[in-house]
């Protein structure tokens, strides 16, 4: 055998499967670290959908133990990304196979295709969250809608002292609480793709570091209409913040095409 190419892995300078970072200790950070970078090739097209590769080839490429290999596979799997085929080898699956709203999966899109994947949380959440909020209006128990005004006062002072992390975690857990308020589980679901959207945008340096006064406001009207169990109110102000985050953004999405090829 020849002498042996530089993998991805050591060009990057990660441990591979014989280094000291191989241990039990490490495991899980190795684990963590090949899961993401496989989930982030298969969503650049790196490991193009209808690509067959075997275990062994992905050890070999990314420079690690086959039962780390084995460990990802099966979270790739779950997520529908890879299909193992008996006497085949794993089947890289297309894009409308993937669990889209796992937050693994919104990560990696959020780092390999900002543009696309931003796009579509925002329009999704422009459908979901002023009507999350009406039903938060109507059915929040007390202690819940206390708790959203709270996060909304958060936010206002993390916002007019310039603190970027510490508005986005109020930001969060407002939209996270609003979400939960209206006894939907489906709409509570959607809490952490929430969190993903509202990071990215921050991670992305689409967030002032002195929100709009309106925007704050907004969240206030949200809070205060919630507490008074007026759904329309929550509604019309809920979709005044999501139109305005839609309206800000819209530049990074221009010039992306809906469809491939377009």
């Amino acid at each position: 055998m020849g002498e042996k190419n530089t993998t991805p892995a050591e060009a990057a300078g990660s441990p591979n499967a014989n280094s000291p970072d191989s241990g039990p200790e490490n495991r899980g950070n190795l684990h963590e670290r090949l899961r993401d970078q496989v989930g982030q090739d298969i969503v650049a097209g790196r490991l193009a959908a209808g690509m067959i590769i075997k275990a062994e080839d992905l050890r070999a490429r990314y420079d690690v133990s086959l039962s780390v290999v084995r460990e990802v596979v099966r979270v790739l799997e779950s997520l529908g990304m890879l299909q193992p085929i008996r006497r085949v080898g794993l089947v890289v699956l297309a894009m409308s196979e993937w669990m889209l709203l796992d937050p693994l999966v919104i990560r990696w899109r959020m780092t390999e295709a900002p543009a696309r994947q931003l796009r579509s949380l925002t329009e999704l959440r422009v459908a979901i969250e002023p009507e999350a909020a009406g039903l938060a209006a109507q059915h929040a128990p007390a202690e819940a809608a206390e708790e959203i005004m709270g996060l909304a006062a958060r936010m206002r002072a993390a916002g007019r002292q310039g603190d970027v992390e510490a508005f986005l975690d109020a930001d969060v857990a407002f939209h996270r609480a609003v979400l939960g308020a209206g006894g939907n589980e489906l709409f509570a679901a959607f809490d952490t793709v929430i969190g993903e959207i509202l990071s990215g945008r921050t991670g992305a340096g689409l967030m002032p570091k002195f929100p709009h006064p309106d925007a704050l406001q907004w969240h206030f009207d949200v809070a205060d209409a919630i507490g008074g169990q007026d759904a329309q109110r929550a509604k019309g102000a809920m979709a005044k913040i999501v139109a305005k985050a839609d309206a800000e953004m819209g530049s990074v999405w221009a010039d992306e095409p809906r469809h491939a090829g377009s």
